[in-house]
């Protein structure tokens, strides 16, 4: 995206960080744990493993899991269960690109630079990669453990209700449902608080929660998740229409071309601009609770908003 973006003052006080050695650090870790809670390629039958694990490893930014990690470092210290969030909510996402990329749905050729995983593998075997990718989410998460002020059965409805029919599906239903029809802002803002936001959100709440983080900085980081999680999307329909394909490493101008709502072609690109600087500038605003603590999370929504792919 042109422009550097507004500066803040809390990052003018924020001491240097690294984003990306802390984000290479944490996107190797999650990969080793997924390598770890996926079933290996051999096991048999090997071909779904394979189109599960072709999709989860084709190097993808690692956002969500990262959200995780740094809202467990913001309340408190990541420990094994923040590892394991962090894995789940991956395979969701994951599961989630999957099917968007499916012919029924976005008919989608090239994700995360590669073919995407039906154009390899054909489209029931994707079906399943994906649905084996969610079933695999919550197996992972139904193995964390309770701490002080989240029980097990916390974290694992967490997970259910963001990624079910009334938020993650929620979005992907009202995004088919409008395409090449008038759409209001208020309906796309609605899209967008489900097929993105909620996921987001989830992130940064797991991240705290796996770390007993106190009511307050739970309601902080909730805050911060729908801002940053709106502001994402925004961005991203900016860089549908700006970037090529080669830099974003999916299809580019194919919201367009499905007649699909996006800011740009509601609001026009200067205003959907303002719109992610506000969002982003709402999102620093819910971390003040932390006095410093949520260096990392600060950084991650600077680094969205500035992003190019």
């Amino acid at each position: 995206m042109p422009g550097r973006g507004p500066t803040y003052n809390a990052l003018r006080h924020m001491p240097p960080f690294d984003l990306s050695s802390w984000l290479n650090l944490r996107t190797a870790e999650v990969d080793a744990a997924l390598d770890r809670s996926l079933p290996k390629e051999s096991k048999k039958p090997s071909t779904i493993h394979k189109a599960m694990r072709y999709s989860i490893f084709a190097g993808g930014k690692r956002m969500r899991p990262a959200l995780v990690l740094a809202a467990a470092e913001a309340c408190g210290r990541p420990n094994p269960d923040s590892y394991s969030l962090a894995c789940a909510v991956e395979c969701i996402h994951t599961y989630s690109l999957i099917h968007d990329d499916l012919p029924g749905m976005d008919n989608d050729d090239m994700r995360r630079g590669k073919p995407t995983n039906h154009k390899v593998f054909g489209e029931g075997m994707a079906i399943l990669a994906g649905d084996a990718l969610l079933t695999q989410a919550f197996e992972i998460a139904a193995l964390c453990e309770s701490n002080s002020r989240y029980s097990h059965r916390d974290l694992v409805l967490e997970l259910a209700r963001a990624s079910g029919s009334l938020q993650l599906i929620a979005g992907q239903v009202a995004d088919l449902e409008g395409e090449g029809k008038p759409t209001s802002r208020a309906q796309l803002r609605y899209i967008h608080e489900r097929k993105t936001s909620a996921l987001l959100c989830c992130s940064v709440r797991l991240g705290g929660m796996s770390v007993g983080c106190k009511p307050q900085q739970l309601e902080a980081l909730t805050d911060f998740g729908y801002h940053v999680g709106l502001a994402f999307q925004v961005i991203d329909d900016i860089l549908d229409v700006t970037q090529s394909s080669e830099v974003l490493g999916k299809t580019a101008g194919k919201d367009v071309k499905a007649g699909k709502a996006t800011y740009p072609a509601i609001v026009g690109l200067d205003e959907s601009r303002r719109i992610a600087a506000a969002l982003t500038r709402k999102a620093f605003a819910a971390l003040k609770p932390f006095r410093g603590k949520a260096t990392a999370l600060e950084a991650i929504a600077e680094y969205l908003l500035k992003r190019d792919h």
